[in-house]
């Protein structure tokens, strides 16, 4: 029984529901990896600050799948002592294991973070986040550390679990779930995309969350004086409604790429917000934006309004062009999915306020006749497994006037999920709009088919 579209959706549900937490003094924690996309969404809608709790499993050492404990940051660690008896465990075994483990829990620690510092729980609502729980193992131990590491007050909050492994969270002053389906197989069997994710999108997101929380600015056209950098959300006027977007803007005059998110998707989108990132580190600037506001996007009819979607990335464009740090800043298009449909429907336009195009798992053709009238140069990645939209990729290339190129990203499905094939994607949409972007660079070389 599917229950939710995707993580972000489960996400923004759930941090509906947490909603009266809201202005309290609560930090989010997500439980990496699949965990960290639900608790972004909910840290967004409380307004609160986002930070992961990494734990590792201490196993039995005749069985190791078996949990006898499980250790966190900052020499946390929870044993359970019946087990440890029943098994007849040593403390030079446990000592020998929880070596062990501790080394790969700093590893992967310092993965996540990156430098940063973990945030600190003293006294406050610590708000465990997961995608799901089966059996509860995880999310209790996670309780625990939290509550070892200072909290005050433990709240579990996830999208979807069995009722009776919800019982067994004694851990957390207070448990919340959406979602207990009677017939409980794996959390992904409620989940319509349950694609795996990648650490460099937990990195990524925690990143985000850090950069908005820290901030606190005001929208963009009003915080920053001109020649400051900015990296604030900001909501762009689009006739009777307001686009929420985040802005991220190195220097004056810096490349921007705006990005035109797929159908069901939007600013939070974890795959975009990597690439992002990926574009962010190479000194370029972004604006991730929801075409569509929430009351808009109830309506799926409007998902796939792809004429309604290109006037809105020309408004957003519109809007970036006023703002005085980006006014002269060259920019860029990155669509996904329907979205690359919506962003060569607008590059089509005459006159259009874009200089180059990049399409990822994009739907180029629902362009039409319009992508013979696009002039921007266009690079379209496709992922080798996506049999059907590599087709209509190839056919939108023969189509198309401008230089294109089409970048085929061997063993990538529709999503990109499949390791190393979203850094693929993300390098090659890097290089086109580094290429393309920069205002004083002249560029040499034959056809870019």
């Amino acid at each position: 029984m599917v229950v939710f579209e995707n993580r972000a959706d489960a996400g923004h549900r759930l941090g509906r529901r947490l909603l009266p937490l809201r202005g309290r003094d609560v930090v989010v924690l997500g439980l990496p990896r699949g965990g960290v996309p639900v608790a972004y969404e909910v840290a967004q809608m409380l307004d609160a600050p986002l930070d992961v709790i990494v734990v590792r499993k201490l196993g039995v050492p005749s069985q190791p799948e078996l949990a006898m404990g499980a250790i966190g940051e900052e020499g946390a660690r929870v044993l359970d002592e019946r087990t440890l008896q029943y098994f007849g465990v040593t403390d030079a075994q446990l000592e020998r294991i929880e070596e062990r483990e501790r080394a790969v829990l700093e590893a992967r620690t310092a993965r996540f973070r990156e430098g940063r510092e973990r945030i600190d729980l003293t006294g406050r609502i610590a708000l465990v986040v997961d995608d799901g729980i089966a059996t509860g193992s995880t999310a209790r131990v996670a309780c625990r550390i939290a509550r070892q590491l200072g909290a005050g007050r433990v709240v579990l909050a996830v999208p979807v679990a069995p009722e009776e492994a919800l019982g067994r969270v004694t851990e957390a002053d207070e448990v919340i779930c959406l979602a207990t389906p009677p017939y409980f197989a794996a959390v992904g069997h409620h989940y319509r995309d349950f694609s795996a994710t990648e650490d460099d999108e937990v990195v990524a997101l925690l990143d985000a969350a850090r950069r908005r929380h820290e901030a606190q600015l005001p929208p963009a056209r009003s915080a920053a004086a001109p020649g400051d950098p900015v990296d604030a959300d900001v909501r762009i006027p689009a006739g009777s409604t307001r686009l929420e977007a985040h802005l991220h803007l190195p220097a004056p005059g810096a490349g921007v790429v705006v990005f035109a998110h797929g159908s069901g998707s939007g600013r939070h989108s974890p795959r975009n917000q990597y690439v992002a990132s990926v574009l962010q580190r190479a000194g370029l600037g972004t604006l991730l934006l929801d075409l569509l506001s929430d009351e808009e996007e109830a309506e799926r009819a409007n998902v796939f309004d792809i004429e309604l979607l290109a006037r809105r990335l020309l408004l957003a464009t519109a809007w970036l062009r006023e703002q005085p740090g980006s006014a002269a800043s060259p920019v860029g298009w990155f669509g996904a999915s329907t979205g690359a449909g919506a962003a060569l429907w607008a590059a089509a336009e005459p006159g259009a306020p874009v200089t180059a195009v990049v399409s990822r798992g994009g739907r180029p053709d629902l362009a039409g006749e319009r992508l013979r009238l696009v002039q921007a140069p266009t690079l379209l990645i496709v992922g080798s497994r996506d049999v059907e939209v590599l087709g209509l990729n190839r056919w939108a290339q023969e189509s198309m006037q401008c230089p294109t190129r089409l970048a085929v990203v061997e063993g990538a499905g529709h999503l990109f999920e499949e390791p190393g094939t979203l850094d693929e994607a993300a390098g090659l949409a890097r290089d086109w709009f580094l290429r393309h972007l920069a205002p004083a660079r002249e560029h040499t070389g034959g056809d870019l088919r």
